[in-house]
């Protein structure tokens, strides 16, 4: 038989794949239905124990590096081949979904799940792996970890990194027991697929199951910090008030202003404001929140920057207040590679699936790994295009249908790619 019958006669059992869904919502699993799992909790070590076990109950061999990214590994006929591999993440949002990212890590699981049943032996070695703190909503930036295997941060500031309490990310690691003694970045990848929600309305509004992505926009993450006057809310004149809290609302103004006018694919976002003493009869003197902008085009990305900038600084001295603006995140805009974006386009016309190309408003690890091996995205809907929401939701078959894709994308390269 040949390699191409045999492919066509492999699929995945769509009932496992959900099932695993459902089950692995419960590590962490809210009252509304909804996922809270951040990076090196608790409920991050059960997902990740699962992980493990699964996987090795399928023959596979699992391991995870200095930064936690864990790979699962399946051999090949030729295990000198660097493997070909797909995932994305476990870790999810204060208040997320089901969906987000662990349909990638799921799916993944999906697919060595198949190909264990069937015996079928590829060439290469097959790895799934989860990268850690992909969300960066306990420590900031996102996607720091594969970020470390790309070589965009060093090893060193991530260990460093902090959350809001305080506590420090290599001392979680640590904590929960997956620091691995091989150097992240070390491990060799050979292709890299990623299947994961769309996370926006377009697929769905247009009654399409399969989005083929090309690329990522550009995204930078800046932390502000507005410094006023503490004053008692009573005896304090309006004039002679420096008022925090009252320049800061117009600057979250001014972000969306900014945005809208280079719309319509530019975004902006403050999404965590904290207002100090956050007291009731003080006028605010501190306010620290956070900025994100993004565009398909870094030079739109670059404008929006230097027009927030200005706007801010007018803002403050209006309001007689200080503003100091930190960038802590800069991603450009990612163009994946166009024979592994083929090999997904190719495996969703043979299987009859509807698809469109797309590209990501959200980032994802792929990004990062776009810079050190052939990268390419696989997309689903989810309902009313909704994540980072306990609500998240997405169908059943169209789960099962992302992830044949993604079966057979791996089977392409592990035929087409020529790593000796």
């Amino acid at each position: 038989m040949s390699d191409l019958a045999k492919n066509s006669n492999l699929h995945i059992d769509g009932a496992a794949l959900w099932a695993d869904l459902m089950e692995t919502a419960q590590f962490g699993g809210t009252e509304k239905g909804g996922v809270r799992r951040l990076t090196l909790t608790k409920e991050d070590k059960l997902v990740r124990d699962w992980f493990m076990r699964t996987c090795q109950s399928l023959g596979c061999e699992v391991s995870y590096d200095s930064m936690g990214n864990l790979f699962a590994r399946r051999p090949g006929q030729d295990n000198n081949l660097p493997p070909i591999t797909m995932g994305s993440h476990l870790d999810t949002q204060p208040t997320g979904g089901k969906f987000d990212g662990i349909l990638g890590v799921l799916g993944g699981l999906a697919v060595l799940r198949t190909l264990h049943q069937s015996g079928y032996a590829t060439r290469h070695p097959i790895e799934l792996i989860n990268w850690t703190n992909e969300e960066g909503s306990r420590f900031s930036p996102p996607m720091m970890c594969s970020g470390v295997f790309a070589g965009i941060f060093t090893e060193a500031e991530v260990l460093e990194k902090r959350d809001r309490a305080g506590i420090r990310f290599g001392d979680e690691l640590e904590a929960i027991g997956y620091r691995g003694e091989e150097v992240c970045g070390q491990h060799p990848i050979s292709a890299y697929f990623e299947l994961h929600i769309e996370q926006g309305p377009i697929l769905e509004a247009e009654d399409k199951t399969i989005g083929i992505v090309t690329g990522i926009q550009g995204a930078r993450w800046y932390e502000v910090t507005v410094r006023g006057k503490d004053a008692h809310a009573g005896s304090t004149p309006m004039t002679l008030r420096h008022d925090a809290l009252v320049a800061t609302a117009g600057m979250i103004e001014a972000v969306s202003k900014v945005a809208k006018a280079h719309g319509p694919s530019a975004v902006g976002t403050v999404g965590l404001i904290e207002n100090r003493p956050n007291s009731s009869n003080v006028v605010p003197g501190e306010v620290f929140f956070t900025v994100d902008i993004r565009d398909p085009d870094d030079a739109v990305v670059l404008r929006m920057e230097k027009e927030l900038k200005t706007l801010m600084e007018k803002i403050a001295s209006d309001n007689q207040v200080t503003v100091e603006i930190v960038q802590i995140w800069d991603a450009p805009a990612v163009h994946f590679d166009p024979a592994c974006i083929g090999m997904v386009e190719q495996t969703t016309q043979e299987k009859g699936y509807s698809a469109r190309r797309i590209v990501s408003g959200p980032g994802h690890d792929a990004g990062y790994l776009a810079h050190v091996a052939p990268t390419a995205m696989i997309f689903v809907p989810c309902k009313d295009g909704l994540s980072h929401n306990e609500e998240e939701s997405i169908l059943e078959k169209d789960a099962e249908k992302g992830a044949n894709v993604l079966l057979g994308a791996i089977l392409k390269a592990d035929t087409e790619l020529n790593s000796k």
